[in-house]
């Protein structure tokens, strides 16, 4: 079974201001005459983690990890003006032409999936090969799964934590209940609201518990970008229109392409991945037999380091 690259720090950081409001953290690893390569992280609102470098053969690849809008080493923190899907694509184009870069991989998962998807259906041509997990085509059945009723007949003790900052009243709509929460004057309901709504994708994302996951996603920083900024999305229909990456999926036919799903994985379940690769017959599609949505899981790590080792030398 395949593992993480050793550590491994940038050669080279930028700051690069995207607008008015918004300056994106961008780093570059690995190899400077490498293949491009782009990680896009999860949430949204996630931010880059160190490990996230170690998914690549850095001898091969020039490793490209950015901070999306609002989160991680980017600013202004947990913004969530001028944070939008189509602004989040403009960012990686924005990126991708300040580092001179013709063609790239790109590699996501999650909603760094979602993202992936979008800019490769929008920018087919600047795509070498494109590497999914955690599939996430967040429809508007997707999200209520998640967040309204579906995962919380699996772990119904988990999801009495998610419903207790939230109103009885309101917990017909729990985005819009959260959205409130995480949008209003009183900071430490603000605070509370982030970290139980953290704290429940925390704790479904593995197969297996893992408290130190689910700590990590209940730091108040963290929990207070992703919290905020996934809310923003979800009660905006994540700024696409509806099954808008399936649709124009046929965009993708040219590009090479790795699918990597767990067949347990409860915050974005296995259909999404599969009807994906339906409309993508030309992906191979890699299910996980014991994994759930968390690409730190064995499983999906090992499978997550094959396919970019795999493109590396059909690209090299």
């Amino acid at each position: 079974m395949r593992t993480l690259y050793p550590p491994l720090e940038p050669y080279v950081r930028h700051c690069l201001k995207v607008d008015d409001v918004h300056t994106l953290y961008v780093e570059e690893c690995g190899n400077p005459r490498g293949i491009p390569a782009i990680f896009v992280h999860g949430g949204p609102g996630g931010g880059c983690e160190a490990w996230h470098r170690q998914l690549f053969n850095p001898d091969l690849y020039r490793i490209v990890l950015f901070d999306q809008r609002g989160c991680g080493r980017s600013t202004p923190h947990a913004e969530l003006r001028n944070n939008t899907t189509p602004l989040l694509l403009k960012d990686m184009e924005t990126v991708r032409c300040h580092l001179a870069i013709d063609r790239w991989l790109v590699f996501g998962g999650s909603w760094g999936a979602t993202l992936g998807l979008l800019y490769a259906e929008q920018h087919p041509q600047r795509v070498l090969a494109l590497i999914v997990r955690g599939i996430f085509l967040c429809r508007p059945e997707d999200i209520a799964w998640f967040y309204q009723h579906g995962a919380s007949r699996l772990f119904p003790d988990y999801w009495q934590d998610f419903l207790a900052p939230v109103e009885r009243h309101q917990q017909h709509d729990m985005v819009a209940a959260y959205y409130a929460l995480l949008t209003g004057e009183d900071e430490l309901k603000r605070l509370a609201a982030a970290k139980a709504w953290a704290g429940w994708e925390g704790r479904t994302s593995t197969l297996l518990p893992k408290p130190g996951l689910v700590e990590h996603f209940c730091a108040s920083r963290l929990a207070l970008s992703m919290a905020r900024i996934e809310c923003h999305y979800f009660i905006n229909h994540a700024f696409i229109a509806p099954n808008q990456i399936l649709q124009q999926a046929y965009r993708l036919s040219a590009i090479p392409g790795a699918i990597v799903h767990g067949r347990y994985d409860v915050v974005c379940p296995l259909d999404q991945a599969y009807a994906l690769h339906q409309a993508w017959p030309q992906a191979k599609l890699h299910i996980i037999p014991a994994a759930g949505h968390s690409a730190g899981e064995a499983g999906n790590a090992d499978a997550l380091i094959r396919a970019s080792d795999e493109f590396a030398q059909r690209l090299g």
